[in-house]
């Protein structure tokens, strides 16, 4: 999921798969995040199996290294 101008979108709308809760929230650009507490509901989630952080697995935009065409942090 290369940008295609050279700008990474820092920003990702992370939807919660246990209550459906969207937030929008700044990814880090220096490290992976690996867990995230639901604003809804609570729940810890963590990056499907494949993923490498929970914005690639539940955020309307990958993480800023997958945006670039790097590996993650993983």
């Amino acid at each position: 999921m290369e940008t295609t101008d050279g700008i990474v979108e820092l920003n990702s709308t992370i939807t919660c798969p246990e209550c459906g809760h969207a937030t929008c929230e700044t990814m880090p650009t220096n490290a992976c995040q690996w867990f995230y507490d639901c604003k809804g509901c609570g729940a810890v989630l963590k990056p499907k199996p494949g993923d490498c952080c929970v914005y690639c697995s539940y955020g309307t935009v990958a993480c800023p290294p997958i945006q670039q065409g790097d590996a993650c942090c993983g």
